[in-house]
């Protein structure tokens, strides 16, 4: 068995390490392992190989060896040649090498011979999700543009292990921001960056005992199932609070340990934590000795109100304050953060650990230079426009095509509550997936301990849609919902 590493780096661009064995000679032996390259992908479509010359040299064969296996390779589809281009990896691949699916999924039996990978699920036709920021809007010039000014401007140490804090630039110009648009009250020094909100509920209550907060924790009634797993996972137990038009029933938390809210647009009924549960919940940290979590998930995006300030506002010393660009600019970044008060900010370095281990030095440093230069308020804004926009495009559907169908949740984020008729969720749900629509319906956010105060209703999310899909996705939706009935929630007004 021969095994021989291609080092042509210089001519073509890879490194390709090439197995030759088998009966059958040199030739035959380089053809099958050039095959197999290209059939497990190691060799993409497009790729340019080395010419003869250099792979004869690399691998120890002669000239006419190479020739002959890639002529037999060109004669049945896996390489093509053309004077002045080389031979490269074929663009259209035989059907007998990958199927349908490509390179990457192509799978071998056990006698060597390619098999069809399992068709890939498909997705929704029209995503009406909630959550999700419409993909399509990232402002890709803009970051890159910073990518590259931050990049060219970075100190040398920059490049070596993360501060488990996050770098400096991106802390202060949070403190900045956040100051100036939400109305904290804060230090670079009291910010620790994570990689979004999941990930600071994993710093803040880690596994067991060993947790900077402990349970039992204070959650509102509908929220994220996955938060509750995570919590659940870690040992803590959740006790949910009541909501109503007013938001989160504070009144009754007791003996919790701490509490998590969203105040400025509860998720995912919608509206925000009247301002005397705001100072109540405040008043109940401060005599219990606790903390506040604020999931400040969507702050940014209002439309028909004043802008609610952060809660943290109120005690800096009594609410942790976490946010994340995951719905303003992409959950692919990956890039969150957390306000501490002082007395925390040490435990969640030590649960983070000496190095940073779970978000870019360089993401975080063209974040930075994204809010210091402005862009980052120009794409809030931007966004601002086109969600507004398609929430009243949701909003007129709806009163047009079914006029029974109350809309409330609106004045913020980027989803919508539709109230439904008792009995008529689930299979409004079902009837919308039949018809390819993905949305959630309330009870899917419910807490398993709480009572379905809050109806019977689908959560809509108008902003991962593509543009030129959203009307036909609205259209869907309107094809799926219960026909007229006297509706019981007039009270509550179409724009809460």
């Amino acid at each position: 068995m021969t095994e021989s590493w291609v080092n042509s780096a210089e001519r073509i661009g890879v490194d390709l390490h090439l197995e030759l064995s088998g009966p059958g000679g040199r030739r035959a032996a380089l053809t099958r392992a050039l095959r197999e390259a290209v059939r497990g992908g190691r060799l993409a479509p497009g790729s340019r190989l080395p010419s003869y010359r250099s792979l004869a040299a690399d691998l120890g064969v002669a000239r006419n060896t190479v020739a002959d296996a890639y002529a037999e390779l060109v004669a049945e589809g896996w390489l093509t040649a053309r004077q002045g281009s080389g031979t490269r990896v074929a663009l259209g691949v035989p059907p007998s090498a990958f199927g349908r699916w490509g390179r990457a999924e192509a799978l071998r039996s056990a006698g060597g011979t390619p098999v069809q990978a399992p068709a890939r699920a498909r997705g929704p036709r029209h995503d009406l999700r909630q959550g999700r920021p419409d993909a399509s809007a990232f402002p890709r010039a803009a970051w890159s543009a910073s990518y590259r000014r931050a990049v060219r401007a970075a100190p040398s140490e920059a490049f070596g292990p993360g501060d488990p804090a996050g770098r400096r630039e991106l802390r202060e110009a949070l403190a900045e921001y956040l100051a100036r648009a939400r109305g904290v009250r804060t230090e670079p020094d009291r910010i620790v960056v994570c990689s979004g909100f999941a990930h600071a509920l994993r710093l803040l209550f880690g596994q067991g005992a060993g947790g900077v907060l402990r349970g039992p924790l204070g959650v509102e009634a509908y929220g994220l199932d996955f938060h509750r797993g995570l919590l659940a996972t870690a040992g803590v137990r959740t006790v949910p609070l009541p909501l109503d038009e007013d938001g989160a029933r504070v009144d009754v938390l007791a003996r919790e340990r701490a509490v998590l809210l969203t105040p400025a647009h509860q998720f995912p009924t919608g509206g925000p934590l009247h301002p005397e549960r705001r100072a109540a919940v405040i008043d109940w940290a401060r005599a219990r000795g606790t903390v506040v979590l604020e999931d400040d998930y969507d702050g940014e995006f209002r439309y028909d109100r004043k802008p609610v300030g952060a809660l943290q506002g109120l005690d800096p010393e009594r609410v942790i304050h976490i946010g994340s660009v995951s719905k303003s600019l992409s959950p692919a970044l990956r890039l969150g953060w957390m306000v501490l008060p002082q007395r925390y900010v040490e435990p969640v370095l030590a649960a983070k650990g000496e190095r940073e281990g779970w978000t870019g030095v360089l993401d975080q440093l063209a974040l930075a230079e994204f809010i210091v230069s402005g862009s980052y308020d120009r794409h809030v804004r931007r966004m601002r426009q086109r969600y507004r926009r398609r929430r009243d495009r949701l909003v007129a559907m709806l009163a047009e095509h079914v006029p029974h169908v109350e809309v409330t949740g609106i004045a913020a984020g980027l989803h919508a509550v539709l109230r439904l008729p008792p009995g008529t969720e689930r299979s409004t749900v079902k009837a919308a997936a039949r018809q390819g629509v993905a949305l959630d319906g309330l009870a899917a956010f419910r807490h398993p301990e709480a009572e379905p105060t809050a109806g019977d209703g689908l959560v809509v999310g108008y902003a991962a849609a593509a543009e030129h899909a959203y009307g036909a996705a609205l259209e869907a939706l309107c094809g799926v919902l219960p026909p007229g009935w006297e509706a019981p929630f007039s009270d509550r007004g179409r724009r809460r």
